[in-house]
């Protein structure tokens, strides 16, 4: 059975740092595209950051780049996002995503098959 866990979120003034992690179990990890989306209230969900099977290649949103930079451990199945600079704009519900079809590098929520509980980021101003 596929598991993500997510873990690392929490409360943070602007300018500040938080690491994202998530656990995976249950799939055969390094043949599987990766994500981090995220979900203000009120707001669809949105890609963040995604890395394509074997780490070769990742995307990252324009709100984001500079700022987070997301990375793989496949030997602990693990998925970090490093969130550097945080804005009250980074707000919301941080989730963790998996899908075996990466041939067209998914960066949507609806290619994405499996997903996580989610975790909470706030950035105060």
């Amino acid at each position: 059975q596929v598991q993500l866990v997510e873990s690392g979120g929490g409360s943070v003034e602007a300018g500040g740092s938080l690491r994202l992690s998530c656990a995976a179990s249950g799939f055969t990890y390094s043949r599987y595209c990766m994500g981090w989306f995220r979900q203000a209230p009120g707001k669809e969900r949105e890609g963040v950051a995604i890395i394509y099977s074997g780490g070769s290649s990742t995307y990252y949103a324009d709100s984001v780049k500079g700022r987070f930079t997301i990375s793989q451990d496949n030997a602990k199945r693990t998925l970090y996002l490093q969130m550097n600079s945080l804005k009250p704009e980074d707000t919301g519900m941080y989730y963790c995503a998996a899908t075996p079809l990466c041939r067209w590098g998914p960066t949507t929520p609806d290619e994405y098959n499996y997903w996580g509980q989610g975790t909470q980021v706030t950035v105060s101003s």
